[in-house]
């Protein structure tokens, strides 16, 4: 993802601490274990919109794929409010770990995830299905990694339960390089309505 900086700085930590560039790309491995009891998965449906109430998140959802490179591209950055998921892997409520993704900034102003790395443990992360239902997953960590050191089998490993993951960009901005961390949040499926 390498979008133009635009507005005031992303909220949210950095991976030194302080208060990412395309992603890696999604491999088998091990994911952070979730400390919150999960619910019966969910039959696989489209996902349509990904709701984060506590940041008043409202956004529709696209799919997404590999590049050439095998790194999951992220949504088109011509419209700030689109999220997505790799289509290519498990879908959100379904058994396993399913990947969203969105802009932190684009060319055009703050991106759906401009204040990801603001979202504390305990918030929710809603997948509103094709068929019907929601999926509400419960965050357990938000996690800053620099993109050179990216834990794949952490953020994008299997899991027995259905596990969320919302990334977006972070940290320091080079014109060459793009955003030098990804902001990652894990989340486990805690309800389904």
């Amino acid at each position: 993802m390498r979008p133009l900086p635009t507005g005031p700085a992303p909220a949210g930590p950095r991976a030194d601490g302080s208060a990412g560039s395309a992603l890696a790309s999604p491999v088998p491995g091990r994911s952070a274990a979730a400390p919150h009891p999960t619910v019966r998965p969910l039959a696989p449906s489209t996902p349509l919109r990904l709701r984060i109430p506590a940041l008043k998140v409202d956004a529709p959802m696209t799919k997404l794929a590999l590049n050439a490179a095998g790194a999951l591209e992220p949504p088109p950055d011509n419209n700030p409010v689109l999220a997505g998921w790799y289509a290519g892997g498990t879908v959100p409520g379904a058994v396993g770990t399913a990947v969203t993704a969105g802009h932190v900034d684009t060319r055009l102003g703050p991106g759906v995830f401009h204040r990801l790395g603001a979202v504390r443990k305990g918030a929710t992360v809603e997948i509103v299905r094709a068929d019907g239902r929601t999926a509400v997953f419960t965050v357990y960590a938000v996690e800053v990694y620099g993109k050179k050191a990216f834990p794949d089998r952490k953020v994008y490993g299997p899991s027995p339960r259905p596990e969320l993951r919302v990334i977006t960009c972070g940290g320091d901005y080079d014109r060459k390089t793009g955003y030098q961390d990804n902001v990652v949040v894990f989340a486990a499926m805690t309800a389904a309505r």
